[in-house]
């Protein structure tokens, strides 16, 4: 009776504010589909759904719940509340949407809008997987607006909730379509995989609305804010981001942290790209041979920047598995010359010199930066702490490393006495022996055969 009442007022509010609805399709009824899938999610107008399908219950922010008015009502119809801030949220929002669904017409039906936030309706993001876990049928259900002006649109950017309303109130009519897909049934495939049901419903739905799919998420518009704020072009902040934390294996929080280094060393490029010259004066080194080299690994697509994808994924495969505790403390003793647990301005300039091919370079700045306590030595705490804070220099440490064990393997091979220099390799024998460098273009997360391929396979992401 309460759900017969509140569909008839939904639609009684929605003809008021002019809406003409036209739908197509038939609705599913709950032992048909005990899930509702709808997208495009572009407004909050998008709710005329819960009328025409009886009022089932909804996945929605727990910040809705909060609404004057609307917020009473969502909570009558029992909804499944999400929160973006709570870790565990999502785990136990489809632990309770698989409990509903698998209840056997305990619970009514569920509506999902599985990409999880609002949209232009230009394309569909990856759909999250909460509605395709209970291994259920499910009812595609499509959202159109054409209208020739739009005053519904209400994404992160743009008009508020406030302007929306008067704008739409302000129009003679607002046309919408909402139509109704056949079931999709899940295949044993699907229910075994709820990536692989959830992006062929996603493509079902996509070519009936003739428009293209993406593997961006709510992930990356969090991230194209946050760029906005660093003041870098907003796109700077789209990396797909599920499509790369799946392969790489990264946190949402990390990258976030990342996109800070990123907007510090693209602060002076005007188009949110790191150049050569931007990234050797991050580094407080010069362009060199060898930083070309560094700079091209990040650079996956050759065009001459680094964009904050590739240095995601530069990071992610080339500096951090190289910058582990025991590459760190080989990389010190290799500094430490004289074996007295510090490394001086003298004993640091003469491998970086070395490393990079510049006997004349000056690393005072650079060596100024590591000496947090201004002692003129370095310890292994300051060299350790601005070694995990700067991942990049891992690949230069691992790069001398590399060159240091090929010395060494050619002069075993040939049964002689390498050089007795300052930078001889026969110091370190034991050393590069503990363990073996990977090779630059051979370094990939660890557990991620993936992608252990070679770095220069530039575009395979």
């Amino acid at each position: 009776m309460i759900q017969t009442t509140l569909s008839s007022l939904t639609r009684t509010a929605f003809f008021v504010m002019g809406f003409q609805v036209k739908v197509k399709g038939k609705v599913a009824s709950l032992a048909e589909a005990p899930i509702f899938v709808a997208a495009p999610h572009s407004s909050f107008f998008d709710a005329i759904i819960c009328a025409l399908t009886g009022m089932p219950s909804i996945v929605s922010r727990a910040e809705n719940l909060s609404t004057p008015i609307f917020g009473t009502i969502l909570r009558s119809l029992q909804p499944v509340a999400v929160s973006r801030q709570d870790p565990d949220s999502r785990k136990n929002t489809v632990a309770e949407i698989t409990r509903r669904a698998l209840s056997k017409g305990q619970w009514p039906q569920i509506l999902i809008f599985p990409e999880g936030t609002c949209t232009n309706r230009s394309c569909l993001i990856t759909f999250k997987q909460g509605a395709f876990v209970p291994r259920v049928p499910v009812q595609p259900v499509l959202l159109r607006y054409p209208n020739r002006l739009d005053t519904v649109t209400w994404t992160w950017q743009g008009y508020s909730f406030k302007e929306l309303c008067i704008m739409t109130l302000c129009q003679v009519f607002t046309r919408l379509e909402v139509e109704f897909l056949p079931v999709h049934v899940p295949t044993e495939e699907e229910k075994n995989d709820p990536i692989i049901f959830a992006n062929r419903v996603r493509q079902t739905m996509a070519n009936a609305l003739n428009v293209p799919i993406t593997d961006h998420t709510f992930e990356d518009c969090r991230l194209m804010i946050s760029a906005g704020q660093l003041t870098l072009p907003m796109e700077a902040g789209l990396v797909e981001f599920t499509k790369i934390s799946k392969k790489l294996n990264l946190k949402w929080n990390h990258v976030r942290e990342q996109l800070d280094t990123f907007a510090a060393i693209a602060s002076a490029s005007k188009g949110g790209r790191i150049g050569i010259e931007e990234f050797a004066e991050y580094l407080k080194l010069p362009i060199s041979d060898v930083l070309k080299e560094l700079f091209l690994l990040f650079d996956r697509n050759g065009d001459g920047t680094i964009d904050f994808r590739e240095y995601v994924i530069g990071l992610s495969i080339l500096c951090n598995p190289a910058n582990t505790e025991e590459t760190i403390r080989m990389a010190f003793k290799l500094f430490d010359m004289d074996e007295d647990g510090t490394i001086t301005e003298n004993e640091f300039a003469s491998i970086i010199q070395s490393a990079l091919g510049l006997p004349e370079l000056d690393v005072s700045l650079l060596f100024k930066e590591i000496d947090a306590d201004e002692t003129g030595k370095l310890s292994y705490e300051e060299f350790k702490n601005f070694a995990l804070k700067h991942p990049e220099y891992a690949t230069l440490f691992t790069t001398y490393l590399d060159l240091q064990r090929h010395q060494l393997d050619m002069f075993e091979e040939h049964d002689t006495e390498p050089p007795k220099g300052k930078h001889s390799p026969v110091r370190n024998t034991a050393l590069v022996s503990e363990t073996t460098p990977l090779a630059r273009n051979k370094v990939c997360p660890e557990g991620n055969e993936e992608d252990s391929s070679s770095t220069s396979d530039k575009k395979d992401d």
